[in-house]
């Protein structure tokens, strides 16, 4: 099962990277409100991907639960060591949990644009910060199955 569990962490990590590629703008930029180009370019991402991409934005989900059925068939099995694969478990949950239950929908507010500037701008830095935690997850994830899988 390594190869499914590496296979969907890949692709996670890929689509987490082409996220951060337009987070880190608001990295060049202090104090809490961003410039109205780089609101636009991030907002206008995150609506294509969000919500302009229906039904192929699905596939991202569909992944996600991919792959934590691949390491919850590793544990039932032994394909891998007990810690391990429940430590890949919780990584997986931990960024999942985390991008469904606040990434996404802050995402897709922003896509939107109803909020004033102040909260955009607010919403661009979380998404970010959640978005780093997120490929933090998967790299351990990823380090752990190649480091330890049978």
């Amino acid at each position: 099962m390594v190869p499914f569990v590496t296979a969907g962490a890949g692709f996670l990590l890929a689509v987490l990277w082409f996220d951060l590629m337009f987070d880190v703008q608001v990295l060049r930029h202090e104090g809490p409100l961003l410039p109205e180009d780089v609101l636009a370019s991030i907002a206008r991402y995150y609506r294509r991907v969000t919500t302009d991409a229906r039904p192929m934005n699905r596939l991202v989900a569909t992944v996600m639960l991919a792959t934590v059925a691949a390491i919850v068939i590793e544990i039932v099995r032994g394909d891998q060591r007990a810690w391990a694969a429940w430590a890949s478990l919780m990584l997986a949950l931990a960024a999942i949990v985390l991008a469904g239950a606040r990434t996404v929908p802050s995402a897709v507010r922003l896509g939107a644009r109803r909020d004033p500037p102040e909260r955009q701008s607010a919403l661009a830095r979380a998404v970010l910060r959640d978005h780093l935690l997120c490929a933090t997850a998967i790299v351990a994830l990823l380090a752990l199955q190649l480091a330890f899988g049978r």
